[in-house]
């Protein structure tokens, strides 16, 4: 970040540290979005089918939400696990989503602002959701926030009645997709 009397100037993503934390470069990006949310949206947990599967770097430039990575992969060692972190424009950090992970946030603010870098483009019928209410997840939801659902998160499944249905990823499939987002040394001729 680069402050100056004007304001500062900010680079959400560097190459060069994305991969060296990541362990392989950026996927290529098949389409940029951006969400906007008042206090108590919860948008998730979402998932795409996979294949094709979608790996999505995720920011908050404005407001401030509770961003959670839920493990869907069946086979995964972490299956049914999850992680979260605090976004907001005063920590201005990023979150990669590799491909087969459910995402899930929760706006804290007004007016708050997800950006997502997605690997594919979006395509309805690919997209996959999971009740962020299922109580063999326990997610972290805020107490004291008014949850604000939409009709396809509020009649989504549980993760045990994705999974009776076939809809989670496999994690072996998952980790072939995201391998070919690491980039072969060119050939010498």
């Amino acid at each position: 970040m680069y402050p100056d009397e004007r304001g500062f100037f900010l680079s959400p993503f560097l190459r060069s540290v994305f991969a060296e934390t990541v362990g392989h470069p950026l996927f290529p990006v098949g389409q940029i979005s951006y969400s906007v949310s008042r206090r108590g949206v919860v948008r998730g947990v979402h998932f795409t089918a996979t294949p094709p599967g979608t790996a999505k770097l995720v920011c908050c430039p404005r407001g401030r939400v509770l961003d959670v990575v839920v493990d869907v992969r069946i086979g995964s060692p972490t299956f049914g696990e999850w992680d979260s972190v605090t976004l907001d424009a005063a920590n201005r950090g990023s979150l990669y989503l590799p491909v087969g992970v459910g995402h899930l946030f929760v706006a804290l603010q007004d007016d708050s602002v997800m950006s997502y870098t997605l690997s594919q483009e979006y395509v309805p019928e690919n997209e996959l959701a999971l009740s962020p209410f299922d109580p063999a997840l326990r997610l972290p939801l805020p107490d004291g926030i008014e949850v604000i659902l939409s009709d396809r998160d509020r009649a989504a499944p549980s993760l045990e009645q994705a999974r009776s249905l076939g809809l989670l990823p496999d994690y072996r499939r998952c980790r072939e997709l995201t391998a070919k987002f690491r980039q072969e040394p060119a050939s010498s001729r």
